[in-house]
């Protein structure tokens, strides 16, 4: 399945220059036809260039994606250019990266580190927006304590997690500048 749609390249607002990153926002109408409310997995091409990411849910049963610099400049885009995408679910699910505290924990304890292997890509992604959903310190450090905790006991999934943010709160698209 292909989904064909328009969007407009964004800047997010409160970011420095030096620091200045692209997103854009999916329409309703393409999101909707997505398989998860949650992070997907997909194969694509911008304006004819093809790229594999992950879309991030916007907390509003949406989706949103972060256009890397490399993938801006190859496809010849710039921030307010209108672009084409054509998407589809990904042939293999990228791999999500594991925040550096999260991996050092897992270093540490290879009991847990051997599960953390054995899980599903998918899996290792929840467990990782968990983690990144928190938005203290103290809440971070805790939910990394009890991952590894449940992780021991041979949980393999995050339980009761919202994955889309709509419910929660937890997950929301950058603000755009103007």
């Amino acid at each position: 399945m292909t989904i064909r749609f328009q969007a407009t390249l964004l800047t997010p607002a409160d970011t420095p220059k030096r620091e200045r990153w692209c997103f854009l926002l999916l329409p309703k109408s393409a999101s909707d036809k997505l398989s998860s409310r949650g992070m997907v997995g997909i194969d694509g091409t911008l304006n004819g260039t093809a790229f594999t990411a992950v879309l991030e849910p916007d907390g509003q049963k949406g989706h949103w994606l972060k256009v890397s610099e490399a993938l801006r400049k190859k496809a010849g885009v710039t921030v307010g250019d209108v672009v084409t995408l054509e998407i589809g679910p990904a042939k293999t699910e990228p791999e999500p990266t594991v925040p550096a505290d999260l991996k050092k924990v897992l270093a540490a304890a290879p009991e847990v580190a051997v599960v953390w292997d054995d899980l599903t890509t998918l899996a290792r992604r929840d467990w990782v927006q968990w983690v990144e959903g928190a938005k203290k310190v103290e809440t971070r450090q805790r939910r990394i304590s009890n991952a590894c905790d449940m992780l021991a006991s041979g949980k393999r999934r995050v339980c009761c997690f919202d994955r889309s943010g709509f419910y929660s709160k937890e997950f929301s698209a950058p603000k755009a500048s103007e």
